[in-house]
């Protein structure tokens, strides 16, 4: 496995792990915002250094740090929710959001596995 998909992998797993803490210990709002910076974090000292000349996984990179971006918007409005209706609805925000960024991680790690043949 290369070391570039031994760091999307990291990043896949941090994220699954948020989305099933999100979705089954309904976090409150400063714990989902701490996992998200960790996951941040990561993305940032580990990810965005990464070298690629493949044009696809630049376009992934980019998604991925917009999704990111968003989700930090979709943990606000969680942490402002005042209903838990709404509250609700921005965990499954939150957890759909998740999912898309666990697929770009799959689909970057497909990629490089394609590419090493």
């Amino acid at each position: 496995m290369s070391l570039n998909r031994d760091q999307y992998q990291a990043l896949a797993t941090l994220l699954k792990q948020l989305r099933a803490d999100a979705t089954t210990t309904q976090l409150d709002g400063p714990a989902l915002r701490q996992r998200l910076a960790l996951v941040q974090q990561l993305f940032g000292q580990e990810i965005i250094p990464l070298t690629d000349e493949d044009s696809r996984v630049q376009s992934y990179r980019t998604e991925i740090s917009k999704q990111l971006r968003l989700l930090e918007i979709d943990v606000m409005f969680f942490q402002g929710a005042r209903q838990a209706s709404t509250a609700q609805a921005r965990l499954q925000t939150i957890s759909d959001r998740l999912t898309i960024l666990i697929q770009y991680c799959d689909a970057i790690m497909q990629q490089e596995a394609e590419g090493e043949k």
